[in-house]
């Protein structure tokens, strides 16, 4: 049995209020401004660059709490947090430090066995789903893809943004990898970076497809789990939650062969508690949680990956917390990744089903 940890580093928290974020971006030993450093909210279809005098404006910022990313070409990328109330934001001057310059550098054409590494990547990153069959990476060359652990571990990075283009959910990517890790031995994908989702232009009959195709993809999600637990509508949502109890006694690995479930469904409050900050939750229980989402069906051949012959025929999650707890904001976003290991559906979801946090369902009161 495979399972799956994502890291996609994102911390926005939704708020009312829509204001502005107001900044310069500015090479570090000198103070000159950089032109055209793309500045982003990580994970958000919020974006822009910066002018030719560094300054940058960020508009229509919900209240809460965000990642900024800045990135500019022969430069480190500059990480920060970011605090919205309701109010405008001036983060001042970011500085940006050159990267080291790598002599001798040669480029090397790619060769069949970058080609054959990097359809393995496809297939991690985008996944296997029918919207990944129709997305794009088109520039592919700037992946650095190099087997270590004796060929057991397929690792990439990139310098600069992918470029990828998803046409089932009208959203062009730019994907900033700083890591990807996929381990065949422990059945690990591991991927983290920075990412601004930018709308595509088409028609009125474009837009209403992938109006659909996004509503869709947000449906049965953890996100979509998780808004719906803080908001009491997980009945109204279709969503069911059992304990999952595993023997690791008898098992190799952190997957055991020897598990059941607990058929007395879970209320909200068996697993989800309030933080200290009004904004932040925690998810904290015994074993594993098995969420259903009961408006979909899950297959034979699903049940049985999970080794579970007697699940009901829902589609199903199982969230395995790497702790003592997992926190959440309001969005629904696991504010650190490490936090969580998700098997079932949502291990199966990947870039191609990405949407940005500030995406709301047009059905949502």
């Amino acid at each position: 049995m495979r399972f799956w940890l994502f890291i996609i580093l994102f911390f926005p928290l939704s708020g009312v209020a829509q204001n502005k974020i107001i900044g310069r971006v500015l090479n570090a030993p000198d103070n000159k401004p950089i032109e055209k450093a793309t500045v982003l909210l990580n994970n958000t279809t919020i974006g822009n660059a910066s002018a030719a005098d560094g300054k940058f404006i960020l508009y229509d910022v919900n209240g809460g709490k965000y990642e900024i990313v800045v990135s500019a070409v022969g430069y480190e990328t500059y990480t920060g947090s970011i605090f919205m109330e309701n109010t405008d934001v001036d983060v001042k001057d970011i500085k940006l430090i050159s990267k080291s310059i790598v002599l001798n550098e040669v480029n090397v054409r790619p060769d069949a066995a970058w080609f054959a590494k990097f359809d393995i990547f496809k297939k991690e990153f985008l996944g296997s789903s029918k919207l990944a069959s129709k997305c794009k990476i088109l520039n592919p060359e700037i992946l650095d893809l190099d087997y270590t652990n004796n060929g057991r571990v397929l690792r990439g990075t990139t310098d600069d943004f992918l470029i990828i283009e998803n046409p089932e959910l009208g959203y062009n990517i730019k994907y900033l990898l700083k890591e990807f890790i996929r381990d065949t031995r422990n059945g690990l994908v591991f991927y983290a970076g920075s990412t601004l989702l930018q709308e595509m232009k088409g028609t009125a009959s474009q837009k209403r497809k992938w109006k659909k195709n996004r509503q869709k993809a947000y449906e049965g999600s953890q996100v979509h789990f998780l808004r719906s637990a803080i908001g009491n509508r997980l009945a109204d949502e279709r969503f069911e939650v059992l304990r999952l109890v595993r023997d690791t006694s008898k098992g190799s690995g952190f997957l055991s062969r020897t598990q059941y479930l607990v058929k007395q469904p879970l209320n909200v409050t068996d697993y989800i508690r309030h933080t200290d900050v009004r904004t932040l939750f925690a998810m904290q229980f015994k074993d594993c949680l098995y969420v259903m989402y009961k408006r979909r069906r899950n297959s034979e051949s699903d049940r049985l990956s999970m080794n579970l012959k007697d699940a009901p025929r829902h589609e199903a999650s199982v969230i395995n917390i790497i702790g003592d707890f997992a926190a959440f904001d309001l969005n629904g976003v696991i504010t650190d990744p490490h936090s969580v290991i998700n098997e079932g559906a949502w291990a199966k979801q990947r870039i191609a089903e990405l949407l940005p946090v500030n995406y709301q369902p047009p059905n949502d009161n």
